[in-house]
């Protein structure tokens, strides 16, 4: 009886051991699938297969963390900055130029702290945000003010302008490059300064060269006096660009104070500015389609305006076909209406500069009938556009007006469409060689100086707008498009 109980003890036993070395042999064929398995190593046991792959995947890990410990150290002694943010928003890690950029002097590396109690700045948190949420990289620029809690050293904290470069990672982190682009700033306005000074210097020897030209002028007979008269034309040119740097600069350094605000209708002043270059539209046969409110009030500095309009029409009536028309759209936007395409009712001003009264979409060439040389046709008469308000008065104190002057000439080139309003830029060298020599001669707002559209630019910012350059999908000419608070 003993015996027996004690081969069913040791059957029982063996079947226990049977069944646990199973049960292990099956965990360590799902550890053997976890793992990369080698191929050359298939015909060795299964325990000496599994310390085979642990001992891989540790030297792999090894090798990673050793990969990891390079990049780290070459983040540190990279020229640009870089940090990282978990999906709450707490930096993980910063290299050294992104500490000093930021001046994170209260981080350090063991502390697991949110962005915004390090780093004071908003823009970079929004930036961080956007990545987060569209899933995509994202560039952002801003200007950083670091923290100074010491007031008598805040005269000595400067400001730095940054450029964020995101990218979103796994987990929803973020990390971020950081490009300090103050230097390159700082050498922009050395050499604006530079060019400045210059300028003014220049100035009063192309003055006495005028001046000596002019009195040779009377002076002088055929030939001498043609170059006495092309002597005379290149030193206008020269004052002209001069005059426009200095005028440019001026606008940079003090956009306020270059201003003198006041009451301005709109739309009489472009008709006042379409007068003035009359006699150059007529050359072409160009007339000025205007569409918008009767009657617009702004306050703003109306020589300044003007100055614009006169280089914005100068710049559409060089480029523009004969007989066609540069379209003037003026609409008031709500704080909260987006842009829409220019469209709606025409009143069109001949090259005698009387307008007449007609409603209607204007036709595809640009041009109206015969009606503008009718007898019949009332001058001056005042329009009635559908569904325009009359007034603005009720309005000035909100919203803004989008002012939008459309050409049917050949536009701009896209490689030109990011440079326009770049000083000195020229653009693509086809369209003035399609220009006649009448065309291309200095005119009032368009010198041919290279900086009309730079001051123009500088001008809209002035009033807190905004202008934009593009070509127009419809007539395939260029559309600037300028938004002015009210």
């Amino acid at each position: 009886m003993t015996f027996l109980a004690f081969l069913l003890g040791l059957a029982l036993g063996i079947g226990v051991w049977l069944w646990q070395q199973r049960r292990l042999q099956k965990q360590l064929r799902q550890m053997l699938r976890t793992l990369p398995t080698d191929t050359s190593s298939t015909s060795l046991p299964l325990v000496s297969r599994l310390r085979s792959e642990m001992a891989r995947a540790k030297q792999h890990r090894e090798e990673l963390e050793a990969q990891l410990q390079i990049r780290q150290r070459l983040f540190q002694i990279a020229p640009f900055g870089y940090l990282q943010v978990d999906e709450e928003n707490r930096l993980l890690w910063c290299n050294e130029q992104a500490r000093q950029l930021l001046q994170m002097d209260r981080w350090e590396p063991s502390q697991l702290r949110l962005l915004l109690e390090v780093v004071r700045s908003y823009e970079l948190d929004q930036l961080i945000e956007r990545t987060r949420q569209r899933q995509q990289p994202d560039i952002s620029e801003w200007v950083f003010h670091p923290p100074c809690l010491d007031g008598a050293a805040m005269s000595e904290v400067r400001s730095l302008y940054l450029r964020g470069y995101s990218w979103p990672l796994s987990r929803g982190e973020v990390g971020v490059f950081l490009e300090n682009r103050q230097p390159l700033v700082e050498l922009s306005e050395a050499r604006n300064q530079w060019v400045s000074d210059l300028a003014h210097e220049l100035r009063t020897p192309l003055t006495s060269i005028r001046l000596v030209a002019e009195a040779l002028q009377g002076r002088l007979k055929a030939p001498e006096l043609r170059w006495i008269e092309k002597l005379l034309t290149e030193s206008n040119r020269l004052i002209d660009l001069v005059e426009d740097w200095l005028e440019l600069s001026n606008l940079e350094k003090n956009p306020s104070q270059s201003l003198t605000f006041q009451p301005v209708e709109l739309r009489s002043l472009i008709q006042s500015v379409w007068q003035t270059l009359e006699p150059l539209a007529a050359q072409k046969q160009l007339t000025l389609a205007y569409s918008g409110l009767d009657t617009l009030w702004l306050t703003a500095d109306a020589a300044r305006l003007t100055q614009v309009f006169l280089n914005l029409f100068d710049n559409s009536i060089k480029h523009s076909p004969p007989r066609e028309a540069i379209r003037v759209a003026v609409k008031y936007l709500e704080a909260e209406e987006s842009s829409d395409e220019v469209s709606g009712d025409f009143l069109l001003y001949p090259t005698d500069g009387q307008p007449w009264q007609e409603t209607g979409t204007l036709p595809e060439n640009g041009n109206k009938s015969d009606k503008s040389n009718s007898e019949t046709t009332p001058r001056w008469a005042t329009p009635r556009l559908a569904n325009a308000p009359q007034s603005m008065s009720a309005r000035r104190d909100r919203g803004s007006i989008q002012i939008d002057i459309i050409d049917s000439g050949c536009g701009f080139s896209e490689p030109d469409l990011p440079h326009v309003f770049k000083r000195l830029y020229r653009g693509d060298v086809s369209r003035y060689r399609q220009q006649t020599p009448s065309e291309r001669s200095p005119t009032i707002g368009g010198r041919g100086s290279g900086l009309g559209l730079a001051i123009v630019q500088q001008i809209v910012q002035a009033h807190n707008g905004t202008i934009k350059a593009q070509n127009h999908p419809e007539t395939g000419g260029a559309w600037l498009q300028i938004k002015l608070p009210i």
